[in-house]
């Protein structure tokens, strides 16, 4: 065992966590976000983006039906979703994180459009793309308002 005198900036080994294998679908929602995020930062036309990830082989492994209804969607639909779960934030749309609002436009439209998922898949799936790629309790902050959401998309659920 090093002593901690020993120890240098840079000098240790770097830790690489496992990751566990993720499902076709759940890959579909994680390349989603990103392409989300982009648009959001970036302004460029979906079909640009689609582009460029296609060519950085970052489509391949995943649904892709799933992933382009996902982004075309959202995209399209980015203010009605916005509206519907603004009203549970605690401060404006535009102050949210981009990478939260597109986790929170992606959760929404799902709730709102996929009845065949139920409310709890689509919130976990949520949450774990706010665990991989939010800040570091976003994820708490993403499960609150999107069971709001859930219960007022969904009251018989």
């Amino acid at each position: 065992m090093k002593k901690l005198d020993s120890i240098r900036p840079g000098s240790g080994e770097e830790i690489i966590e496992k990751e566990k294998r993720v499902s076709p679908r759940s890959q579909s929602r994680r390349v989603a976000l990103q392409a989300l995020y982009q648009w959001q930062m970036t302004f460029e036309e979906p079909a640009v983006i689609i582009r460029q990830f296609q060519e950085d082989q970052r489509l391949n492994n995943l649904d892709l039906e799933l992933f382009k209804e996902l982004f075309g969607e959202v995209v399209s639909q980015a203010e009605s979703l916005d509206e519907i779960y603004g009203s549970y934030l605690d401060r404006a749309v535009s102050m949210i994180d981009p990478v939260e609002r597109a986790i929170m436009r992606l959760g929404v439209y799902e709730l709102k459009n996929k009845p065949e998922i139920p409310y709890r898949v689509i919130i976990n799936e949520a949450v774990e793309l706010a665990k991989r790629f939010g800040a570091e309790e976003s994820h708490k902050y993403v499960n609150g308002i999107l069971d709001k959401a859930a219960k007022a998309l969904r009251p018989h659920e």
